[in-house]
């Protein structure tokens, strides 16, 4: 009987020290943060719309921000998209995005005709756009605490290198 009550405390534990890990379900480590940038302008040939092909996981959020300093020349500076742009005299530029599996459609649309933007205008809301479309695992960020519309946060809190 001493045998029996030693194997069956052995078989005990080794179940438990073989059932139990330590490994997070949650965490999709063979899921990674991706980075592209998209430069084009928008105008009515192409119907105020930039594509671009990407492979997008069906587990991946989409994030794409805009350089607002985009045909200015100026530093880099992102802004989360959509936004909308107040241009003035009650004319509203609304930047945004359409995905699916492989690819991100970026677009303007406005309460107004873009083609009567002025040529500044044009430069600044429309032409020589650049866009950072990042894609982050869905389950690193469902509980994350992370303003996603900070373009710094997001990098800090993925360990994404800030170049495309």
């Amino acid at each position: 009987m001493k045998k029996f009550f030693t194997i069956m405390l052995l078989a005990v534990f080794a179940f438990l020290a073989f059932s139990c890990d330590d490994r997070n379900d949650d965490i999709d480590n063979d899921t990674y943060a991706v980075m592209t940038d998209v430069t084009g302008s928008f105008n009515a040939a192409n119907n105020y719309t930039l594509d671009q092909g990407i492979n997008i996981a069906a587990t991946d959020v989409v994030l794409v921000y805009r350089n607002r300093n985009s045909g200015n020349g100026g530093t880099t500076a992102w802004q989360l998209i959509p936004k909308t742009e107040f241009i003035g005299s009650g004319r509203e530029l609304d930047y945004n995005f359409l995905f699916d599996a492989q690819n991100v459609e970026i677009y303007t649309e406005a309460n107004f005709d873009q083609a009567t933007l002025t040529g500044a205008e044009a430069n600044t809301y429309l032409n020589n756009q650049r866009f950072r479309i990042v894609l982050v695992p869905a389950s690193q960020g469902k509980n994350a605490n992370v303003d996603f519309s900070d373009y710094n946060a997001v990098l800090r809190h993925f360990q994404i290198a800030d170049r495309p």
